[in-house]
């Protein structure tokens, strides 16, 4: 599944994307990430390779960075990726 990039990729602009990505978590029960957690892939097959279990790396589809009103940037869970 590709998202065609409509905008530039300016990480102070206010336009939110979806993207693949490999997420460091302890376990999967949070909906929303802060930005030093979330590494950004090209594709689901590079997301699904980078990903490892063992060490807390779970592949997903995310929506952000957006931020908070604490100002911290976030990216909010679209849904976790599995091996298809």
């Amino acid at each position: 599944m590709d998202f065609p990039r409509t905008h530039g990729s300016d990480p102070e602009s206010s336009v939110v994307e979806k993207h693949y990505a490999v997420i460091y978590v302890p376990g999967k029960k949070r909906a929303r990430f802060p930005e030093n957690c979330v590494e950004i892939m090209d594709s689901y097959s590079s997301a699904i390779a980078q990903a490892n279990v063992q060490e807390q790396r779970y592949p997903a589809l995310v929506y952000g960075p957006s931020r908070s009103s604490e100002g911290f940037r976030l990216f909010y869970l679209i849904e976790w990726l599995e091996e298809a």
